[in-house]
């Protein structure tokens, strides 16, 4: 495929359309197109890549110069068959037919670095194999020689070049371009993508050959569809298919942190019936879970028109050359802040990301600084991604699609949705909404009013609860899915609870000094824990974990604690790090992250972050034992409801190895999914088990149990002076009073007594995971939910579940508030984004008004636009 030098025709090219981009002329827009065609194919790669991108901006040239340019999205000129031939047997290094039992010479489709074929392999599977392109790696490499040789003059002699970092930027662009033509590095990627879209319900992706795979070559999965220009073939609605297309390439920036850098045409076919099939990942975009955090949270706060915040937010993560800003920073606030209220607000109905783009970039450059290099990549996706979708759908609307992801952590797709909310809890909860009004004068309520992260926009206020089911101050009665957030399995207002309460009334109650109720729920709680020697009270499950946490540092007398992502152990500093919705680092080697603001950083720091399930990261536990002060790990995190027996039993034999203590924080499985916890369903024993909620009957209580050795670190020794040198404090006025205690040990009790309800508790919690299935399923709307011993999490996602992140980043959040307050109209209270429970008062009604519940709730979300479909 011979080409001219680019000096030959990089100066015609640019004077041409330079020139004819100002002024087309009508009568000669045809030829016009033919003779710029030309020059970029003669121009070799990089410039039929600029004309592949202007082939999608019908709405910057002539739609003549459309029609002509879109010829190079998957009709670029080819190899012809000798060609062919020779680079497949020289990938191979064996004959054609040694592999192939049929080989297509001709293309199917061919771009401006490789092109692809149809072949059958020996077993039968009909592959296409993508061929980088005899030269085009010279091509490539001589024309960024040149172009950075321009460039570099360009910065000695241009000081507006040098401002903007010109050759840096060319060099990590340049990088980019270069990897286009390296199938080794495309194929990583596929596989990688491949496994963020399995399972979905739109979106195919080649499954990669991994045994025909050289640095020139790419074998994959051979997959039919109708070409990306033509997308007037499909079976589909094109608002409904350019909302697919938008909402796949946003779920890759926004979720996965792994988006397709280049959503042209030529690299997305469609099926008959509206799937997508993602082709080609010579060029992707990789944000990092900073990046992703900056992307969402700077979005977040133009969808709530706070426009400092967000100024404040863009500037902090995708701009660098800051030195000017903060010398000029009020006068580029305004500016900032004016072109992000025009684009956000004042035209958003007719968004355009190439306008927006441009009224930044000026500001930017008139200050000195500039874009990051990754939000340029991601400006480009945008580009690419909307000049696509326009040609899909002209009257999409960009913006308003997006709000799925800008806006994730509300529960609105639309000022609609908001005002109908509003109407229908007005007239349904009145009462609650001014019980609210009046608690907002006086009370904080991080928990259930104004919770971190995720408030609480219409509470309700009870007045009464019985068994499965609580009554609000207007009468409404709800089937409660939250059960406190843990404690009550056996539902509100049980006998026995009751009963054990009212004697303890009448005995007087009693704290900060010996009762008998204290000793009875110890020795409970050591009984039923095969590896418990001593039990240690306290007043919650945030407390027994700070308690936990002291006795092993005061027993190794070192102080890093190990945990995991996502785990969360209470409210403590060290109990939130890496707990919630921010990560940094490595997914395989997180850093640790402060789960708030206020926390002590040291603490932090002396944090060291693993993955749950991950076998192979325990080698960093290993490389830091003697620092370890212990281990602590939810054994079934109740925010995914798994339980890896195979994990737990490989960090259970490295712990004992060590003499490093292993902390189970059992505080919502312990005697909630089994008796004894979920450590007995694993048949692993950790030397402390952490626990709270049930074991205090619905009142306040938490403890440590386990080893002597351990626990007895916080009795004293009679002696002051070895109790200050050698053993570590506890405290707490109401730890081990006499009411709380003989509430749980009825709890207790009665749970010993009648283990059956544990059966009966597991199917109930199958039987509504499979009504709430079937709901989703018939509506072909995404959704994971792991359930297990009364425990459910549900996530809006075609991910199962992988490392916590990866889960996070595949979660619909905004679907997942809203379907709380979805189901309050339909007569069942779960709390927002939290995993939701079952008690044993749960009747068979009960189930059936939930499973009813849900079915109408995602069938109005549905209509109101929460799911893409």
């Amino acid at each position: 495929m011979p080409m001219k030098p680019v000096t030959n025709v990089l100066g015609h090219l640019l004077g041409y359309s330079a020139s004819r981009l100002r002024n087309p002329r009508e009568d000669l827009k045809a030829e016009e197109a033919e003779r710029l065609l030309d020059c970029l194919v003669q121009a070799g790669p990089i410039y039929m890549k600029m004309g592949q991108l202007l082939a999608t901006r019908s709405d910057l040239v002539p739609g003549e110069w459309v029609e002509t340019l879109r010829t190079l999205q998957d009709d670029a000129p080819r190899m012809d068959a000798a060609t062919t031939r020779a680079v497949v047997e020289r990938e191979l290094r064996a004959p054609m037919n040694s592999v192939f039992r049929e080989f297509d010479l001709e293309p199917v489709a061919s771009g401006s670095v490789a092109q692809v074929h149809r072949a059958r392999l020996l077993d039968g599977r009909q592959v296409a194999v993508k061929l980088v392109k005899d030269g085009v790696p010279e091509h490539i490499d001589q024309n960024l020689r040149l172009m950075g040789r321009g460039v570099r003059l360009a910065e000695r002699m241009i000081p507006a070049v040098a401002e903007s970092d010109g050759v840096r930027r060319f060099t990590e662009v340049a990088n980019l371009f270069r990897s286009q033509a390296d199938m080794l590095q495309e194929a990583a990627r596929q596989k990688t993508v491949y496994r963020n879209f399995k399972g979905h319900p739109y979106v195919r992706v080649p499954q990669v050959i991994p045994d025909f795979v050289t640095p020139r070559m790419l074998t994959m999965e051979f997959m039919e569809g109708i070409r990306g220009n033509e997308g007037h073939r499909v079976r589909l609605p094109p608002a409904q298919l350019a909302r697919r297309l938008q909402d796949t390439i946003y779920t890759m920036l926004y979720m996965h942190g792994l988006s397709h850098g280049d959503p042209h045409p030529g690299n997305i076919l469609f099926s008959e019936q509206g799937e997508l099939i993602l082709l080609d990942y010579g060029i992707t975009v990789e944000l990092s879970e900073d990046e992703k955090w900056g992307l969402s949270s700077f979005y977040y706060a133009c969808t709530r028109k706070e426009w400092d915040i967000a100024v404040e937010r863009f500037t902090a993560h995708f701009v660098t050359g800051k030195e000017n800003l903060t010398e000029r920073w009020d006068e580029y606030r305004k500016e900032l802040v004016a072109a992000l209220e025009h684009h956000f607000d004042t035209v958003s109905n007719r968004w355009s990301t190439i306008s927006y783009f441009r009224d930044v970039s000026t500001i930017l450059r008139k200050y000195g600084a500039r874009y990051t290099t990754s939000f340029t990549k991601v400006e480009l996706v945008f580009l690419s991604c909307e000049g696509f979708a326009t040609q899909l759908d002209p009257d999409i609307n960009i913006w308003d699609n997006a709000r799925k992801f800008t806006d994730r952590y509300s529960p609105y797709m639309s000022k609609e949705v908001r005002e109908r909310f509003d109407a229908q809890f007005k007239n349904q909860i009145p009462s609650s909404l001014e019980m609210r009004d009046r608690a907002n004068r006086s009370l904080v309520a991080p928990t259930h009013i104004h919770r971190y992260f995720f408030p609480s926009t219409y509470p309700i206020f009870v007045k009464e609860a019985q068994g499965g089911r609580v009554r609000d101050l207007d009468g409404n009665e709800y089937v409660d899915l939250s059960g406190g957030y843990g404690p009550h399995i056996l539902g509100y207002s049980h006998p026995v609870v009751n009963e054990a309460i009212s004697t303890g009334i009448a005995a007087g109650l009693l704290n900060g000094i010996g009762n008998e109720p204290e000793v009875e729920l110890a020795e409970t709680l050591v009984e039923a824990f095969p590896s418990a020697q001593r039990a240690l009270l306290c007043n919650s499950g945030t407390e027994s974990v700070l308690l936990a946490i002291r006795l092993c540092r005061a027993y190794r007398r070192r102080k890093t604690v190990v945990k995991f992502e996502g785990h969360y152990h209470g409210f403590s500093d060290q109990g939130m790090v890496s707990s919630w919705f921010r990560f940094t680092g490595d997914k395989h080697a997180p850093d640790p992250i402060a789960g708030t603001l206020g926390s002590n950083e040291d603490v932090v720091r002396s944090t060291l972050v693993l993955q749950y399930g991950d076998i192979g990261g325990l080698e960093r536990l290993r490389e830091r034992l003697d620092d370890v002060a212990c281990v602590i790990v939810e054994p079934m995190p109740s925010s995914t409801t798994t339980l890896d027996q195979d994990f737990l039993a490989a960090l259970r034999k490295l712990c004992t190895e060590s003499g490093v203590p292993l902390v189970f924080d059992e505080v919502v499985t312990g005697f909630r999914v089994a008796y004894g916890g979920a450590q007995t369903l694993a048949g692993i024993e950790p030397d402390l088990t952490c626990l709270g909620k049930i074991i205090g009957g619905g009142l306040p209580c938490g403890a440590v149990v386990g080893r002597a050795e351990l626990v007895e670190m916080s009795r004293s020794s009679e002696d002051p002076f070895i109790d200050y040198e050698q053993k570590a404090f506890a405290g707490g006025t109401l730890s081990g009073n006499s009411m709380t205690c003989r509430a749980g040990t009825a709890v207790l009790a009665h749970l010993r007594a009648n283990q059956h309800l544990y059966d009966e508790l597991e199917a109930k919690t199958q039987r509504l995971r499979a009504d709430f299935l079937e709901s989703t399923r018939k509506r072909d709307i995404s959704c994971r939910i792991n359930a297990r011993g009364s425990i459910f999490s549900l996530n809006f996602s075609h991910r199962s579940a992988g490392v916590y992140r990866e889960r996070m980043a595949g979660s619909n959040f905004k679907a997942t508030i809203a379907l709380a307050y979805y189901m309050r109209r339909h007569g069942v209270y779960m709390p927002e984004l939290h995993s939701f429970l079952l008690s044993t008062a749960h009747t068979d009604d009960d189930l059936a008004t939930t499973g009813k519940a849900f079915d109408l709730s995602v069938a109005d979300m549905a209509n109101d636009g929460f799911f893409v479909t």
